[in-house]
């Protein structure tokens, strides 16, 4: 009786990987892909102490983690207007994943003591996280707007474009209610005609209309959309405070960089929350 074709003792060898190949003309594909070399190039730090590598690359990841959260609210926004909930359930749910990833950035950061921050302090300068212009369009999409912010960015005109952009644009939440205005539920108009350049202030009604989706079937897909926005706000809140705690523990009371109030400014910021009806409305279901 002939042999089995998979006992074969040829067949291991035809199926031995193949060395994978490595001769290119130019560059690797996943060079021009990832751009690897830009990334592992941008960091200069300006002090001769070794923390600040970590701090500047730290800064950076960040940087990368505010991009790819705002692309995701800026898909499920469009989806939204498009009357798209599942789309925008997915966009907000692949968002809680990343904010999770950068709330870890606070990791390497988070038990800096005053003199190893002092060590390399100086080289920011005038240098504080409220400028950085793709955090503050984070921002703006969650209704935290301030047309002041901009006025760091009026050097920049492309950043200042964008921000301009996204301060006059409703912000995600802002679509959520004119969302569910459109599926009959009393969104007042003053809510759905306001001023989207102006932060976003609690209405009663609309908690009233949180509470009623609450109060209904917990897998309706508004139900669902209200939950995606909760695991949202949680993160957000949380990476307000562990901001605060790390910098509380870096330099404690002292002022900010770039003329800021530091913690003051920080505690003020974690007290608040996003998406406010969201939270109320439970107390009412």
């Amino acid at each position: 009786m002939s042999q089995p074709a998979h006992d074969h003792p040829r067949t291991a060898e035809a199926h031995e990987p193949e060395t994978p190949h490595l001769d290119f003309e130019g560059t690797t594909p996943y060079e021009d892909y990832v751009r690897a070399d830009v990334l592992t190039h941008l960091q200069h730090p300006l002090s001769d102490d070794p923390g600040e590598m970590v701090f500047l690359v730290t800064t950076q990841v960040m940087e990368l983690w505010f991009t790819v959260i705002v692309h995701e609210w800026e898909t499920a926004a469009r989806a939204l207007r498009g009357d798209d909930v599942p789309t925008a359930i997915a966009a907000l749910k692949r968002s809680v994943r990343e904010l999770e990833a950068l709330n870890a950035s606070w990791k390497p950061l988070g038990q800096l003591t005053p003199a190893q921050f002092n060590s390399y302090r100086g080289a920011l300068g005038d240098g504080s996280g409220f400028q950085s212009a793709m955090y503050r369009r984070l921002e703006f999409l969650l209704g935290e707007k301030s047309a002041s912010m901009l006025v760091p960015h009026r050097g920049a005109p492309r950043v200042h474009a964008e921000l301009e952009k996204a301060l006059h644009e409703p912000s995600l939440y802002d679509e959520v209610l004119r969302l569910l205005a459109r599926r009959g539920y009393d969104i007042p108009e003053a809510v759905l005609r306001r001023d989207t350049t102006r932060g976003y202030e609690p209405s009663p009604e609309v908690e009233a209309v949180w509470a009623a989706i609450y109060a209904g079937d917990q897998n309706a897909e508004l139900a669902r959309l209200g939950e995606a926005l909760t695991d949202v706000a949680e993160l957000v809140w949380r990476w307000r405070n562990d901001h605060l705690v790390a910098t509380r523990r870096a330099m404690g009371a002292k002022p900010g960089t770039g003329g800021s109030a530091g913690v003051a400014w920080l505690e003020k910021r974690a007290r608040k929350n996003v998406f406010p009806e969201l939270w109320t409305a439970r107390s009412y279901v």
